[in-house]
């Protein structure tokens, strides 16, 4: 089980904002951030559930690869929720919300590019209500 997960952002400001409204319809939240004063090196922001932050992004420098990234929704329409706040966040469209059959009959997802064009993903497993 992976405890958590962080990457550098080219703007860290710009890929908080981002993220705080892209994950909030998943109920993840910023629960905690470090300063570069702080660290002695970078700044991070640590967004999570619960008081525990698992998905972490830093001042460092970005990712040149292209990160893929996939959070657990509860339901279809809170993956619909996600992509559209993304997208209202500044995001880019990469995949809109539906079903993905080539995994399995009832995985549906939506994929948006993120500041830096790291793939970010909001998935539901489960059945249509």
């Amino acid at each position: 089980m992976i405890d958590h997960i962080g990457f550098g952002a080219s703007d860290l400001a710009l890929s908080r904002a981002f993220y705080t409204a892209a994950l909030a319809p998943l109920g993840i939240t910023v629960v905690m951030a470090v300063t570069a004063e702080e660290t002695g090196a970078e700044g991070h922001v640590g967004f999570g559930a619960a008081g525990k932050p698992f998905f972490w992004i830093g001042s460092g420098r970005a990712l040149s690869g292209g990160l893929h990234v996939a959070f657990t929704a509860p339901d279809r329409a809170t993956v619909d929720r996600f992509h559209q706040a993304a997208l209202a966040a500044g995001g880019r469209d990469n995949g809109a919300p539906g079903i993905r059959a080539h995994y399995h009959p009832n995985y549906y997802g939506a994929f948006v590019l993120d500041p830096d064009g790291n793939n970010v993903e909001a998935v539901c497993h489960r059945p249509e209500a």
